[in-house]
This record gives C-alpha cells, structure tokens and sequence, in this order.
C-alpha cells in the first residue's frame, strides 16, 4: 500500500519530466541565463544597445510588399538545407543498418568502416574534404557538398539507431514471419520496421534537431545559411550582440518546433 502511494508522485513527476511544458521551461531558464549575462557582459563594456536597427535584418514592409532580410533569408536556406539531409541520412542510415545485419562479411565491414570512420573523424574536416575533394572533382555545387557532408555524417548516427530498433524487435516476429512464407524484403517491410518504428522516433528526433544545429557548419564553404547570413550583417553593422542573440533565438525556435512535433510523434505512434 506504502509502496502505491509512493510511486503515484514519481509517476507524476516522471509525466513531468518528460512533457512538453518541461521542455519550454528548460528552454526558458536556458534563454534567461544566456541572455543575462549577456546584458552583464554589454554593461561592462558600456555597449549601446542597438535593437530597433534589428527587425530590418529580419524582415521590411516596402510599399505594402514584404521583404525578407538577409537573416530570414538564411534561416530558409537553413530549412532547405536540413530537410535534404535528412531524408538523405534516413535512406543512409536505413541503408548502411541493413548492411550490417545483413550478415554478409563484405556488406558489415563496408558498414561498420563507414560508421566508425564517419563517428571518429570532426565534422568540419568532414565537410572541408566534401567541398574541396570530392565537390571539386565531382562537380558539385557548394550548397550540395554540405548537404551530402551533413546527410553522411548525422546517417552513420541514424544506421546505429535503426540497427538498434531493428534488433529489440522480438525475433518470434521473424520467425512467424518466415513461417508464412515472407521474402526477406516483405519481412522488412510488413512486420519488422513498422514494429521498430516506435522504437526509433526518440533518438531520431534528436538526428533531425542535430541537423538543424549542425547546419551552421556550411558557413565555413560560404553557403549562405543563417550562420553566414548573421556574419556578414555583424561585419557590416558591429552588432554583435543584438544580431548573435537574435540568431540564436531562430536557431532555438526552429529545434524546439522540431522538438515538440518529434514529441507529437512519439505520443502518436507510442509503444503499447
């Protein structure tokens, strides 16, 4: 009886822990931190504030028209670029997992090379060999260099979950499967993955906020993201302060959004 009563306030602030209000909070006290010692560090060095310069660099209303600014611009360029890579390194990593439990010796070293090379090299060596190797011989756009840079490196991540899911799938499912006389491909398709689906979408929301975040590395090749865009208005205006925070600020929105429909998804699609 002591025991019920106890587990009814862990169940509770379990349910808490992991609701969506609990993520707004984190994401508000996080904001509140960075954004205090940020006006901290601006009273030190008697910065003048220059926030009515900066919704120009967002948006302008000319002549009953909306325009864009530079920085609105850079979070679509953002958008587009995150939405490529991830469909691209959902079909890598489904691609490279299979490989691995395929059982083959020539298919699982393939796979388990490209992961641990991909896992245990930097990021930005990653998309510097992209651009100026493999782009260069190829004849690949910049854009699209850190687009397969970005889809390669978060799909080594994303062939690891999908194995994993894969395997917690129960083997009599197989089994039962194989029983009435299922192809391996039908097998996959019809018992496996869908069950494995549940499993997955945790882990794979954080890949696709991951992207988001990891974007900003294209900056280095002159992609115009929102990163590139934010520099090029701080080295003509030298409001580094209003423009960094106003760019971290979109970041934030654009990973929380993705987080909260991640979490929708996850409630969808709930294990039982």
């Amino acid at each position: 009886m002591n025991s019920t009563r106890r587990s009814k306030p862990a169940a509770r602030a379990l349910a808490w822990h992991r609701s969506v209000w609990f993520e707004w909070l984190q994401f508000l006290v996080l904001f509140g931190l960075v954004l205090a010692l940020t006006i901290h560090g601006a009273q030190s060095m008697d910065y003048q504030w220059k926030w009515a310069k900066v919704p120009k660099y967002i948006y302008r209303v000319i002549d009953g028209e909306l325009i864009w600014g530079p920085l609105m611009k850079g979070v679509f360029v953002t958008l587009d670029i995150a939405w490529k890579a991830g469909i691209l390194a959902m079909l890598i990593g489904l691609a490279t997992a299979l490989l691995r439990l395929s059982g083959t010796i020539v298919g699982s070293a393939l796979a388990w090379t490209y992961i641990e090379v991909i896992r245990n090299t930097p990021i930005l060596v990653q998309v510097l060999i992209f651009y100026f190797i493999i782009a260069a011989v190829l004849g690949i756009p910049r854009e699209w260099a850190g687009v397969l840079c970005l889809a390669f490196y978060e799909g080594a991540f994303t062939a690891e979950i999908i194995r994993g899911a894969i395997v917690a799938v129960a083997k009599g499912q197989r089994e039962a499967g194989q029983s009435l006389g299922f192809s391996r491909v039908d097998l996959y398709r019809d018992i496996v993955l869908p069950q494995a689906l549940p499993l997955m979408l945790p882990p794979l929301g954080g890949i696709l906020v991951n992207l988001v975040k990891h974007s900003a590395i294209v900056s280095v090749i002159a992609v115009f993201d929102l990163t590139t865009q934010a520099r090029t208005v701080v080295s003509d205006t030298f409001m580094a302060f209003e423009i960094w925070l106003t760019t971290a600020a979109m970041y934030l929105v654009m990973t929380v959004t993705l987080s909260l429909l991640v979490a929708w998804l996850e409630r969808r699609y709930k294990v039982h």
